[in-house]
């Protein structure tokens, strides 16, 4: 199967407001936010990425907007990678939240918490989980196991991802960190997924590109025995 590089976007003008944005309009990237997204040109040139696939909301859409101008890739926009509904919670300020009885469920209870007129964390992670599926199949089966794709996502989305592909149940998720224009890195396979970066910020990523098999690679699917060689 393919790999795939979750990148969640690059920092926006609600990420230090104070403010639950969720699905608010209008959230766009802010001037450090743009230079995040300048710079995942260049983290990622030596991978050579098939595909884009991001969340529809704008501030995934222009973070992925000069890697997919400079690769000549147009995106492709998938529902099912937006960001959380947290319905009712949306727009309000954080320190307001703190103080509701869901916060503590969020926090240690996530597979439980459903946000009033909402969704709930483990309908997000179904979804996700489901979408990233379906897209890394597509990939596969047009450019091979060998392919790259990109997909641009948002915090809780992408952690619940990385919870699934670690086979770590979802109300151990917030103990995964996921920053803005952050870059994590999954080997999906028929048996297991491999993760291989975990918010990773930093600017050289040619090494998640899969090898060409050689004599002694273990089977895809497979952990190598001993440990990686590092090949």
């Amino acid at each position: 199967m393919a790999t795939v590089v979750l990148l969640r976007h690059a920092r926006s003008t609600a990420n230090n407001s104070g403010v639950l944005a969720g699905r608010s309009g209008g959230v766009h990237l802010d001037e450090s936010g743009r230079r995040q997204a300048a710079a995942v040109v260049e983290r990622l040139a030596e991978v050579p990425l098939r595909g884009i696939v991001v969340s529809p909301l704008l501030r995934c859409g222009q973070t992925v907007e000069p890697l997919a101008a400079a690769r000549g890739l147009t995106p492709v926009v998938e529902g099912d990678l937006a960001e959380v509904d947290y319905g009712s919670w949306t727009g309000r300020a954080i320190k307001d939240l703190l103080g509701e009885p869901l916060w503590k469920v969020v926090q240690q209870h996530p597979s439980a918490a459903v946000f009033p007129g909402g969704e709930g964390l483990a309908g997000v992670q179904a979804r996700a989980v489901a979408a990233v599926r379906a897209h890394d199949a597509r990939v596969t089966a047009e450019f091979g196991d060998r392919a790259v794709w990109l997909l641009c996502s948002h915090g809780d989305v992408i952690k619940a991802l990385l919870a699934d592909a670690l086979g770590q149940h979802l109300d151990s998720f917030q103990r995964i960190v996921v920053d803005p224009a952050s870059v994590s890195v999954v080997r999906y396979t028929e048996t297991r997924p491999f993760v291989l970066r975990m918010n990773d910020s930093g600017r050289e990523l040619g090494g998640v590109v899969p090898p060409e098999p050689a004599v002694g690679d273990a089977p895809a699917g497979e952990a190598v025995v001993g440990g990686s060689t590092g090949r």
